[in-house]
């Protein structure tokens, strides 16, 4: 799975944003095994960042919403 920018995960709804987390989430755990199989963890960083900007935009968004 392509690497998603900020601007890109702002643009998204809030559905489609757990799909692609869900999707990340078992990309990570497979990042990881293949990582301790064969001792390179490449991936791993980038899907949690990924991870951790979607979180932040959701969050980001659900305050945007109480206030209106």
């Amino acid at each position: 799975m392509a690497i998603l920018k900020a601007k890109d995960i702002a643009k998204m709804s809030d559905k489609e944003i757990n799909d692609k987390m869900k999707d990340l989430k078992t990309e990570l755990i497979k990042a990881n095994i293949k990582g301790k199989t064969s001792g390179s963890k490449s991936n791993v960083r980038e899907i949690k960042r990924t991870i951790a900007k979607m979180l932040t935009i959701k969050k980001l968004n659900k305050i945007k919403g109480a206030k209106k």
